[in-house]
């Protein structure tokens, strides 16, 4: 569920993460809302679709529309992590200042189920269906 400060339903439930000292954990997902790059878009479309499928409170943050946000995200990309020529290309993902990697990144950990750690949030207990 994205972050919307205009409407937050009551009824909404969604997966929030609250860190030891009891404040809540935002997911940041940098993008590129003009980016010319077919490519880009499906990988942005991809991480946003999972956050919601799974009620996962989440903010997007448009690096087009926002210089300061764009710069912030380009020095807090490890530098193992950045290309070795241009700028690293969206999605980004944040779990508050914390990286947690790019789409490459989020597709290997949606491929070992191991979103949750990726992100650095504890994984909702599974609920036993009933029969």
């Amino acid at each position: 569920m994205r972050i919307d400060q205009r409407h937050r339903s009551a009824s909404s439930i969604f997966y929030r993460s609250i860190d030891r000292s009891g404040l809540e954990m935002v997911i940041r997902v940098y993008v590129a809302s003009s980016s010319g790059s077919v490519a880009v878009k499906k990988q942005q479309q991809a991480v946003v679709g999972f956050l919601e499928a799974n009620r996962i409170m989440f903010q997007e943050v448009d690096i087009t529309m926002q210089e300061d946000q764009r710069l912030w995200m380009y020095r807090n990309i490890p530098r193992d992590k950045q290309p070795e020529t241009g700028n690293p290309l969206p999605p980004q993902i944040f779990n508050q200042d914390q990286y947690c990697g790019d789409y490459e990144d989020f597709f290997q950990s949606k491929e070992n189920n191991t979103v949750f750690a990726f992100l650095g949030l504890t994984q909702p207990p599974v609920k036993d269906s009933e029969s």
